[in-house]
């Protein structure tokens, strides 16, 4: 999930940079904060060392969804807008919703934490990458966003509760996130 999730998020975040016209330095910094920001708070939050300082896969993999993201401004006028883009958000919205309830479960924080370390670790990069260029982040007052992770990471904890644990509650979680912010895109 967490690969998925790192490739898809730089994709969307250097197809934002992309828009607000930035240079290649630019585009991969903003791809890159919205890859590793979300999970980078999440490992904080359960006292972890962020994967991105661990592993150089992870910078590559980030690194390749940046490259992605400049392939498809190649072929596209408004890559952000696309629906290969709109996609890639929600499946990335809900890979991290679900890496998020996993590594929370794992660290035996509360349901409450659970639920809010998978929005922090869904969001986080976005909202980051936002900052970064010099807006406020969405979440806070555009479309149904953040709740779809919200919603997700409550499926994963109703999962356990009823006895569905491991890939049964990851895949609850990551259905419910990617469906109702594909819902959301469709119906505004």
């Amino acid at each position: 999930m967490n690969t998925i999730g790192l490739v898809a998020f730089a994709l969307v975040g250097s197809t934002k940079a992309i828009r607000e016209e930035f240079d290649l330095f630019g585009i991969t910094i903003v791809g890159l904060a919205m890859a590793f920001a979300g999970g980078a708070t999440r490992d904080l939050l359960v006292l972890r060392t962020p994967l991105a300082l661990q592993s150089p896969v992870e910078i590559a993999l980030g690194l390749f969804g940046v490259a992605l993201a400049i392939g498809v401004r190649i072929v596209l006028a408004a890559p952000d807008t696309h629906p290969i883009t709109l996609v890639s958000d929600a499946i990335g919205l809900a890979a991290f919703a679900t890496t998020g309830a996993i590594v929370a479960t794992d660290a035996g924080v509360s349901a409450f934490g659970v639920v809010a370390v998978a929005m922090i670790n869904a969001v986080g990069g976005g909202a980051f990458a936002d900052l970064l260029l010099d807006r406020a982040p969405f979440i806070l007052f555009e479309d149904f966003y953040a709740s779809c992770a919200v919603l997700g990471g409550l499926a994963y904890v109703v999962a356990g509760t009823v006895g569905f644990v491991g890939s049964t509650a990851a895949a609850l979680c990551a259905a419910v996130t990617v469906i109702t912010r594909l819902a959301a895109v469709a119906y505004g």
